[in-house]
């Protein structure tokens, strides 16, 4: 009796993994309609993600257009050993981290932060309106705020400046926007004060599924707002503030290049210039003046989008 036993087991184990798979082709063919949802992402994704990480390769060649990638000729480590024996690499990397880093510090908790106020304010009113403050910003182009910046912060005709030697804190000219130090700060929290409310949105989403009945037996208990907030909300977005950390911390490296380049001067670039705004001016300081126009800014683009991607 146990050998047939055995054997009926045995017979059952190799049939699970069919019986598996037929079962998940009987759901898909089900529920078709739903995984077409996924097919336009896919394809973003293929496009945008996985087809470009084929221009990897211009690293480890000396690339031209004319040859293409595989036409061109490899030249191995020979762009990143010029790139780490330069003297202002150990400068363009530290830049580079300390504006990731000091992003993603001063960035990731505060529209939790917002979430967690907006979804306890009894007032409803109130709470669309911050909303829609907070929101607005999200739509205004990088180049539009680096403009409000260089307005509110000008050494001589600012609005800050007018308004502290207005009230006697500062004489003589502004000089925010000149000041190495400065400009972390004002490239970190202009992106903090754009994107808070917009990155509030998915947190307000995981709030929304939290039990009312837990406030509940957390009100009865006599716990207060606060406790409540601690307690309850917080523990029920915990997953979504992992994932979103985890998702944020694989782009320390990627530092936005359109607001960097647009706020760097003469005076700020020992703590503006990043690996993006470096390969950007080396590659239009080396484009081939022997090329055609068409064949120039096809390579310029290219590269530099190429660059960025890496």
């Amino acid at each position: 009796m146990p050998k047939k036993e055995s054997k009926v087991k045995k017979a059952a184990a190799k049939n699970a993994p069919a019986k598996t798979r037929s079962h998940t082709l009987v759901m898909m063919k089900r529920n078709y309609q739903l995984y077409l949802f996924l097919v336009p992402g896919l394809i973003l994704l293929l496009l945008f993600s996985y087809f470009p990480m084929y221009g990897i390769l211009i690293a480890f060649k000396d690339f031209r257009p004319v040859d293409g990638i595989w036409g061109s000729q490899w030249v191995g480590l020979k762009y990143f050993e010029r790139f780490f024996s330069m003297p202002m690499c150990g400068v363009i990397i530290k830049n580079t981290v300390v504006l990731s880093l000091y992003t993603l510090i001063a960035g990731f908790p505060l529209p939790i932060l917002l979430a967690l106020v907006l979804n306890s304010s009894p007032c409803s009113r109130l709470k669309k309106v911050v909303q829609t403050v907070t929101y607005a910003p999200h739509f205004i182009s990088v180049v539009i705020i680096v403009a409000m910046i260089n307005i509110f912060f000008s050494p001589s005709t600012g609005i800050i400046k007018n308004l502290l030697n207005m009230t006697g804190l500062l004489q003589g000219n502004l000089e925010t926007l000149m000041d190495p130090a400065s400009f972390p700060h004002l490239y970190v929290w202009s992106g903090v004060w754009a994107s808070i409310g917009w990155n509030s949105i998915i947190y307000l989403g995981a709030l929304a599924g939290v039990d009312p009945a837990l406030h509940e037996a957390a009100t009865v208990d006599g716990a207060s707002k606060f406790q409540r907030v601690l307690n309850v909300d917080l523990p029920a977005i915990i997953p979504t503030i992992v994932i979103l950390l985890i998702l944020n911390s694989g782009t320390l490296m990627n530092v936005g290049f359109e607001k960097a380049f647009l706020m760097q001067n003469a005076f700020n670039t020992s703590t503006s210039e990043i690996i993006n705004t470096y390969v950007y001016k080396i590659v239009s300081a080396n484009i081939k003046c022997t090329e055609t126009p068409t064949e120039s800014a096809v390579h310029f683009f290219f590269f530099i989008d190429q660059m960025r991607r890496r």
